[in-house]
């Protein structure tokens, strides 16, 4: 079970959470991540104090705070995207590097890889201009998340099923890149998923997936809708809220 905190940073109150580990397991120490969703995660041996684990925040308390400030600046100036190796790209919540390779041999190609997300292109390094070499980056990405989005959005959707005992048959899906929206439903029972929801968290594309399920018995915003969701997904405001927080960064192209 997740446990919970808070710290006090100047007049800044900064929330976290804490994950215990095995004892035996490494590290032993107490680690401490940032998220760009603005999340504080604490690592921590299981048999560590509640005094060790706030102790160790305290000691990082302004890189914390600066690591936040840094992913709101982010996140405000939001520029599109120049498919160049360095950039930041997402999926399932993770943040990757991108990095595109020439190979003249190997046929084109997406890979994650240790943290980075190698896009290989079949040309010398100067074959193609910027303009169309970041085209060709561009359409390799957006074949590599469909590809995911497929394989995801499926395990997903056959996971929270059974939360939707209204639901008799496995709907069917399609793909819809929108701007704004992460989904919607057809009278007909069909969802239709952005596939730039699989950048989220699983929990992010549970969130969405089980609020189009609602919409097949509530067809509209009513409140048994929200009565609804609630009862098959208790913390969708928390969900919601993560997922709105990183929303013009995942939907950015």
């Amino acid at each position: 079970m997740t446990e919970n905190g808070d710290f006090y940073y100047g007049d800044n109150k900064i929330h976290y959470e804490v994950v215990r580990k095995d004892a035996k397991s490494k590290p032993r120490k107490v680690v401490i991540k940032v998220h760009p969703d603005s999340r504080v995660v604490a690592t921590a041996p299981s048999d560590a104090s509640d005094e060790r684990i706030h102790e160790a925040i305290m000691k990082r308390a302004r890189w914390i705070w600066q690591s936040l400030q840094d992913f709101a600046k982010q996140q405000d100036h939001v520029l599109p995207k120049r498919y160049v190796s360095g950039e930041t790209q997402f999926y399932l919540g993770r943040r990757y590097v991108l990095k595109v390779l020439n190979n003249a041999e190997n046929a084109p190609s997406v890979k994650l890889s240790r943290g980075k997300l190698n896009v290989i292109l079949r040309q010398s390094a100067n074959e193609f201009d910027a303009d169309k070499r970041a085209i060709k980056v561009k359409r390799l990405l957006d074949h590599w998340y469909q590809d995911k989005a497929k394989l995801v959005f499926t395990e997903r959707l056959e996971a929270v099923l059974p939360k939707a005992s209204w639901v008799t048959s496995m709907p069917s899906f399609r793909f819809m890149t929108m701007k704004k929206q992460w989904g919607s439903c057809s009278t007909k029972g069909n969802l239709i998923l952005n596939p730039h929801l699989v950048k989220a968290p699983k929990e992010c594309i549970d969130y969405v997936i089980l609020h189009e399920l609602c919409h097949i018995s509530e067809h509209n915003h009513s409140e048994r809708f929200w009565r609804l969701l609630t009862q098959i997904m208790p913390n969708w405001r928390e969900v919601k809220a993560r997922l709105d927080g990183m929303a013009e960064l995942y939907l950015n192209e």
